[in-house]
């Protein structure tokens, strides 16, 4: 079982992000006592399983203070049944990562920082609208591991504006692999509508996202990563063995989890899900009334088929086949029928029981995924 706790605030707006998320951090105590009443009155979703992880993303956790983060985790451990291995993750952000603030996050039980690093290079986090600096970046990975957080992933995003060449992309991976953590995350920018790259784009101050421009560099990412040892575990995701992320790993595996806080998203790891509202003030409301302010979804067979497609074929482990007949008969004869000629392509290829997309295919996954859809 798992837990997510979405921390929906940030000190300023990325100009890519699309995250709920506010930067006005005076309602943050109201916030972080929702969120602990929210814990109480979510403790029996799980039925009582012990936490295998535990994961505070957002927003930027890193902004809590340690009286903040204490009540949370306090909050975790007298209601939820937790493992004593469990992976407990926090979010951070370069500016934020002091000693100080390390060896609080170390004493208060994290033993895992998501770092968003973005990028190396100066000009990059500007474009991005990032607070840190290239040298905060680096420094607060090895300020890290100082302390003994050695459990470090770093985010970094490629295909960032028109370069020519792929200097600064192969800077950024020579530098993240140089820092030695044991895992990466590397996304392509996109540029979501509801954003200023959005507004900017629609305004023709920006270019759209080169396609080939993109391939090229993920193509890179893979090269450089692969070489350094980095294991592609999914699209995005890169580790050192043993090394993955047990938290997203669950996700992608299906597993149960809770989410707790504005705009999170809970799953009982069968067919029901529920989405808490995304806004601060009525969400805190809500919780003060005793009332969980979510919508329940009710998944089809179809809908499972298709969320099962979309996810495993992401990942290293592919579609099982029996697995997906085990959801649905109708669904597995009808992507049955689909696959030969992905196959053909080169973007599909099956492993006994398994589908595993090719090399080629994984930039081509979303679009692989649509054509198996059940519709």
């Amino acid at each position: 079982m798992h837990l997510y706790l979405h921390i929906p605030f940030c000190r300023q707006a990325c100009h890519y992000c699309d995250f709920h998320f506010s930067t006005q951090l005076d309602g943050r105590k109201a916030l972080v006592d929702a969120l602990s009443q929210e814990l109480v009155l979510q403790q029996a979703y799980l039925s009582r399983q012990p936490l295998e992880t535990i994961y505070l993303g957002g927003g930027t956790p890193s902004l809590l203070t340690e009286a903040e983060l204490a009540q949370l985790m306090e909050t975790v451990y007298r209601h939820f049944p937790v493992q004593a291995n469990a992976e407990v993750t926090l979010e951070a952000n370069p500016d934020d990562l002091t000693n100080e603030k390390l060896i609080q996050f170390k004493t208060l039980g994290v033993n895992r920082l998501s770092i968003g690093i973005q990028s190396f290079d100066e000009a990059n986090l500007r474009h991005l609208h990032r607070i840190h600096t290239a040298t905060e970046g680096e420094s607060s990975v090895r300020r890290a591991q100082d302390v003994g957080i050695e459990n470090i992933s770093i985010d970094l995003i490629y295909a960032i504006g028109s370069a020519p060449d792929h200097r600064i992309w192969e800077h950024d991976l020579a530098k993240a692999i140089s820092l030695g953590v044991p895992h990466i995350s590397a996304y392509c920018l996109t540029i979501e509508p509801q954003t200023v790259f959005g507004n900017w784009l629609k305004r023709k101050k920006i270019q759209p996202i080169d396609d080939e421009f993109a391939a090229q560099q993920f193509e890179l990412l893979t090269q450089h990563l692969s070489g350094a040892g980095y294991e592609q575990y999914e699209i995005s995701n890169f580790a050192q063995a043993g090394r993955y992320s047990r938290h997203n790993t669950s996700y992608w595996q299906q597993e149960p989890y809770l989410g707790i806080g504005p705009s999170a998203h809970s799953f009982d790891g069968l067919t029901t899900r529920q989405y808490n509202v995304s806004n601060n003030a009525r969400y805190v409301a809500a919780i003060e009334r005793g009332e969980i302010p979510c919508e329940t979804e009710h998944l089809t067979e179809r809908n499972r088929v298709n969320e099962y497609l979309l996810i495993s074929l992401r990942t290293q482990w592919g579609c099982n086949l029996s697995k997906l007949k085990a959801i649905s008969q109708e669904g597995h004869a009808l992507i049955h029928s689909f696959t030969p000629s992905l196959i053909e392509s080169g973007w599909l290829f099956r492993d006994g029981d398994t589908l595993r997309l090719t090399t080629p295919g994984k930039l081509f996954a979303d679009r692989v995924a649509a054509e198996l859809f059940w519709v």
